[in-house]
């Protein structure tokens, strides 16, 4: 996914691995990142997940806004269990390459909590987007 946020030095948009429960994203981080600092100071968010298409009306995705939450306790130990099933090196450390041990040692696990979120699909139209409102309801044509 990509997560956008906004610092003192201005907007910056980051790539990260994430793990999903429904429209709750779960990723790790570095906690002295570009991104992980500007989100100390503003915890909102936009961000998109989508594949890398070469076909333009083939194109589906996901757009949301929302805030990140750093997790602990049970959040983050459910967010190891999907990050760990989505991304095994992870879910198996004790197999894992000791720089990943390493590196697993300094980050923390976040959450992003969506306010709203868009299903764009140019199957339908070019640029047609629906609302999709709180992860449940039915889609809202925008």
């Amino acid at each position: 996914m990509t997560l956008a946020t906004l610092g003192r030095e201005g907007p910056w948009a980051a790539a990260v691995f994430y793990a999903n429960d429904d429209f709750r994203l779960f990723y790790l981080s570095g906690p002295s990142s570009r991104h992980c600092l500007n989100l100390a100071r503003d915890a909102r968010v936009a961000v998109t997940v989508q594949e890398d298409y070469s076909d333009w009306p083939g194109i589906k995705g996901v757009q949301l806004e929302g805030v990140v939450r750093e997790i602990s306790g049970e959040d983050e130990k459910r967010a190891r269990s999907l990050y760990g099933k989505k991304f095994p090196v992870v879910g198996k450390l004790s197999q894992a390459p000791a720089s990943i041990v390493a590196a697993m040692a300094k980050v923390r696990w976040y959450e992003v909590v969506p306010a709203r979120v868009w299903f764009i699909d140019n199957a339908v139209a070019f640029g047609h987007r629906d609302e999709i409102v709180s992860g449940v309801a039915g889609p809202r044509e925008c």
